[in-house]
């Protein structure tokens, strides 16, 4: 499930919800919508899940 992975995301990185949306697909209030049940199009899926893995890519490599 995509919220569980960014809610894990998110503790692992100490990012601010907020941020994270506003970084991920420009909408600073996506956690907020998913945790309120909003579903994702695939293509949001792909983009958000694209972005933790750069992130994370980018984090490991300094």
């Amino acid at each position: 499930m995509l919220l569980r992975r960014i809610e894990r995301f998110l503790r692992a990185t100490g990012m601010p919800r907020t941020k994270f949306g506003r970084l991920s697909v420009g909408d600073p209030r996506l956690v907020d919508d998913l945790r309120n049940g909003r579903t994702p199009r695939p293509s949001m899926e792909q983009r958000v899940e694209h972005f933790m893995n750069i992130y994370q890519e980018e984090s490991h490599a300094r």
